[in-house]
């Protein structure tokens, strides 16, 4: 019998830890010969619903759960954690600007960062789900400074499949032969959907697709679509969101699959000439449990442009929140 592996998730009683848990209980983040346990994170006046969600999991009979627990103390729950996905967040409120999202959202993540310093595994893998969701790694990571920045990443994996299936929709393939997209910059309508590199089947994706169709309704397709499901739904994306955030995980612990590119946001170490040390997304491959930047990719100066223009928001984000982050020891 293999050890289990210990996976936390905070914001455990949301929309989209509910349609991530029973997936990860049933082996789709670490396979069928993977037993976990899972330690489970909400706010007290959710621990009811908490526990609710508990007992599902528990009626699932999952031969792979070896045991659950539910906490309100986040040090409690990242003790020993080896894998965590931070879900929870403060959503953004009537008349909220992302300054205030920002301001909110800070003072949960550098609770969280100091708490993952304090107990989780030294090898542990963090996962930003819970929005602004670049700048809240950095205030988590700079709030573990006795962990790697390394083993923190923060989610554009969403962007990047959605825009995998808008490209294979408008050529007419399946997104199983695409590749090579690309999400830089921040998970924000700024962000850079990039398919200077794409391919289609074996073709280059700009010469599959019109490059009016790319640049007027590709990039702020791909940029707006989570606004587009709120106003459509009624609801933030959740199945999709934890989807993601599964593929994101299961790359990064096993590998990017024959070689792909991934996009996530991690550390920057000034490759593409980003200031080192903001959480950027960037093309990157995963191999033997650590992830790394694909490097000498040419940049136009379409792509730099956009790039500078991600780089400059997040930089005014960590501004904002520069009073809760402490020093990491990063270049």
């Amino acid at each position: 019998m293999r050890k289990p592996v210990h996976i936390a998730v905070s914001g455990a009683a949301g929309q989209i830890s509910y349609s991530l848990l029973f997936r990860l209980i049933a082996g789709d983040l670490l396979g069928p010969e993977q037993p976990i346990t899972l330690s489970l994170l909400e706010v007290p006046d959710l621990l009811g619903a908490l526990e609710g969600v508990a007992m599902e999991l528990e009626d699932c009979a999952a031969p792979l759960l070896h045991g659950i627990h539910c906490h309100a103390d986040p040090a409690e729950a990242f003790a020993g954690a080896d894998l965590v996905f931070l879900v929870g967040a403060r959503p953004r409120g009537p008349g909220m600007e992302r300054r205030d999202l920002l301001k909110v959202n800070a003072d949960i993540f550098s609770e969280q960062g100091r708490a993952l310093n304090e107990s989780a595994s030294r090898q542990v893998k963090v996962l930003v789900v819970g929005n602004p969701v670049n700048t809240n790694a950095l205030i988590a990571l700079s709030n573990a400074p006795d962990l790697p920045p390394e083993n923190f990443s923060a989610m554009t994996r969403l962007d990047h499949n959605r825009a995998v299936s808008l490209l294979a929709s408008r050529a007419g393939h399946n997104p199983a032969q695409v590749e090579r997209v690309i999400i830089w910059g921040n998970h924000s309508t700024t962000q850079f959907p990039d398919l200077h590199h794409a391919k289609v089947a074996g073709r280059s994706a700009l010469e599959c697709v019109e490059r009016g169709w790319y640049e007027q309704t590709f990039m702020p397709t791909v940029q707006n679509r989570g606004a587009e499901i709120i106003r459509v739904r009624g609801k933030s994306s959740a199945a999709s969101g934890a989807n993601a955030a599964l593929e994101h995980m299961r790359d990064w612990v096993l590998g990017t699959p024959d070689e792909r590119w991934v996009s996530m946001a991690v550390h920057s170490d000034g490759s593409y000439g980003v200031e080192p040390g903001l959480v950027f997304s960037f093309p990157v491959m995963a191999r033997d449990g650590r992830w790394r930047i694909v490097p000498d990719i040419p940049v136009d100066d379409f792509a730099r442009a956009r790039i500078r223009a991600n780089e400059r928001e997040l930089q005014q984000e960590r501004d904002m929140v520069r009073h809760l982050m402490q020093p990491t020891g990063a270049p």
